[in-house]
């Protein structure tokens, strides 16, 4: 294949993904990643622009400690044999021996690389038949390194003060061009 070849056959695939996410954007992105071949912050690019608004990740900071004062969220890592998520508070952190360090009394803790944090995809879409609001923590490769979803109360609804919260971050911050 030539590289005109290459890049019709690339464009193909992204305007199929496009379509398909404008059509029924509930999917799990990651598997849809694999299945198109595609990073995880391409998949995001190509939701419909209402669902998704990106930013610098070298806002994580500043996102994580506003994130932080939000009550219970659910965070969540997914790779390729796992998908752990856990619900509760999100501690602020800081800087340390290199990471940025959360704890502190919360199920939450560990130890995060957020210099190699170098997008900030902040999504609303529906997902298992709900609403669904996360900020997506993306690496230099696009690929998520953490999700940090908005909490949800006993009916499984959305907290209304932290849906306002995400909004106004997404509307802070996801004007930016993300690198």
């Amino acid at each position: 294949m030539n590289a005109v070849t290459t890049h019709e056959t690339n464009a193909a695939r992204l305007d199929e993904l496009r379509a398909r996410l404008s059509a029924d954007a509930s999917g799990v992105l990651e598997m849809l990643a694999q299945e198109f071949a595609v990073s995880m912050k391409t998949v995001i690019e190509c939701l419909p622009e209402s669902s998704r608004a990106l930013a610098a990740g070298t806002h994580a900071e500043a996102v994580l400690l506003e994130i932080a004062d939000w009550g219970p969220v659910t965070v969540l890592v997914h790779t390729p044999d796992v998908i752990l998520e856990c619900k509760a508070s999100l501690p602020a952190g800081r800087f340390g021996h290199g990471f940025y360090n959360i704890g502190g009394g919360s199920p939450v803790s560990g130890h995060l690389r957020l210099e190699r944090c170098k997008t900030l995809a902040f999504v609303r879409r529906p997902f298992m038949g709900a609403d669904s609001c996360s900020v997506n923590f993306l690496n230099a490769d696009g690929e998520a390194m953490f999700k940090v979803f908005v909490g949800r109360d006993e009916k499984r609804a959305l907290l209304a003060d932290q849906v306002e919260r995400f909004t106004a971050l997404w509307n802070r911050l996801g004007t930016e061009v993300a690198a």
